[in-house]
């Protein structure tokens, strides 16, 4: 099918790439003798991460768990959606605020939740909100919050590898210890820029993954372009504040919940709206070629 962009390739290629810049730092830092201390840290890092990253989310979108009363909608797209994939059904909930977005979080179908704001769901139609519910449960079930869980701990470790250099001294006396003090310095500023451009980079490749394999799972990519094209005006309009809180989960957001212009969409979690829709279209296409 022409809808296929090895997305999963992509994702392993990039984890690659930063594995290579850790070892590539790991041998200037100390010969590479601290670098297991650092890739504990990074573990554990991600382990919490991904254990509490339900409750973060959640925590910083204020939302409220929903029952079938209140949200019979989505409800009753969530179950259909889960029994067609053979997953249990996940909690529930809604964020009030405006701004219009949805995100699915937890460690495990068994531990996960999906959640959309009021926003969304007075904006978009029942055909566009299934679309996007099938996005965002694709994350569950392709256990991407495991992934951007190791991507962040990846990002925060060389992040805290190029501040170790600063803050002993490992630039200043490289020469002492054999180390190339001009190597030092420019790990010192490209390492944390490389390794958060490859975190964003694992991030777009997924939301890709997502759009294709929740269309696949809705067997209808259209509502997710429509939804899309929504989303994209919708966020403009109402864009959340870039708070801490927010910014450590607006990865997991269908659209990027902040204003987004100029530089900033290069350092954007979220591959641009209008190619998101042009891979739904040609899938689309090619779903009706096949009919």
């Amino acid at each position: 099918m022409s809808t296929k962009h090895f997305n999963g390739l992509k994702t392993t290629l990039l984890f690659t790439s930063m594995w290579v810049l850790v070892l590539g730092i790991g041998a200037v830092v100390g010969g590479g003798k601290y670098i297991w201390a650092f890739g504990l840290l990074s573990l554990a890092m991600t382990a919490f991460g991904y254990w509490n990253s339900d409750k973060m989310a959640i925590r910083a979108m204020a939302a409220r768990p929903v029952t079938e009363v209140e949200q019979p909608a989505m409800y009753r797209i969530v179950r259909e959606l889960s029994q067609s994939a053979n997953q249990p059904m996940p909690r529930l909930y809604v964020s009030p605020t405006e701004a219009p977005n949805a995100f699915a979080t937890g460690r495990s179908p068994r531990h996960a939740a999906v959640c959309c704001t009021e926003g969304i769901l007075s904006l978009l139609s029942e055909r566009e909100l299934r679309g996007v519910l099938g996005h965002e449960l694709m994350h569950v079930y392709n256990r991407d919050i495991l992934t951007s869980s190791i991507a962040a701990a990846f990002a925060g470790m060389i992040t805290m590898i190029a501040q170790m250099m600063y803050f002993f001294g490992a630039f200043t006396g490289g020469s002492r210890r054999g180390g190339n003090p001009f190597v030092m310095l420019a790990m010192l500023i490209l390492a944390p820029i490389a390794a958060t451009l490859i975190q964003l980079a694992i991030s777009r490749t997924r939301e890709y993954d997502a759009d294709e394999d929740g269309s696949r799972l809705t067997r209808d990519p259209e509502s997710l372009a429509g939804a899309l094209r929504k989303l994209e005006a919708g966020t403009a309009a109402r864009p959340l504040q870039p708070t801490t809180q927010l910014q450590n989960v607006s990865h997991m957001m269908i659209a990027n919940p902040f204003r987004s212009v100029g530089i900033a969409r290069m350092f954007s979690t979220h591959p641009p709206i209008e190619d998101r829709i042009a891979r739904l279209e040609t899938m689309a296409e090619s779903y009706r070629t096949a009919r």
